[in-house]
């Protein structure tokens, strides 16, 4: 049986891929996701008066921490020497919502994707629990790749819009 999912080998079972024969590269990916909320939890965010505190200070140093335990989290990822991990959080006024960008790189065999993946829904996981009490009913959406560099497919770039 011949799957194009590489995670399954060639009886169908699951397997981590064997990257040992692949160049090492300079690898990028760059993810993003978006948590909507109430006026009024976007308000305590950007005033800094939650209850918890610095609301996207901490989630960002979640999303950097999440990154580099993503081989922990999901079963079939090669652990990756990360070599920058960069964690942007946008607020929205207009859309009541907060956009997290994570931009991961390193210098290896196998690619990123999953790591800038994994600290966007961990940093918006964060701002998810520091917020709770006032306002239990935000929505966390819109995840995805938006870009992959290296290796020997070289560059990916998602579509402006998704259907």
């Amino acid at each position: 049986m011949t799957s194009p999912l590489t995670h399954f080998d060639a009886t169908g079972q699951a397997h981590m891929v064997d990257v040992g024969a692949k160049d090492e590269t300079a690898r990028m990916a760059v993810a993003t996701g978006t948590i909507r909320m109430r006026p009024e939890t976007l308000a305590l965010i950007q005033s800094g008066t939650a209850k918890k505190g610095d609301v996207l200070g901490v989630a960002r140093i979640a999303a950097i921490m999440a990154s580099k335990r993503t081989a922990d989290l999901i079963p079939l990822c090669h652990p990756i020497a990360l070599t920058r991990v960069a964690v942007e959080f946008t607020a929205d006024s207009a859309t009541n919502s907060v956009q997290c960008l994570v931009r991961a790189e390193t210098h290896g065999r196998t690619g990123v994707e999953m790591e800038a993946l994994t600290a966007v829904q961990v940093g918006l996981l964060t701002i998810y629990d520091m917020c709770k009490a006032v306002d239990r009913g935000m929505v966390i959406g819109d995840v995805r790749l938006l870009e992959k560099q290296g290796g020997k497919s070289g560059l990916w770039q998602a579509a402006a819009t998704v259907d």
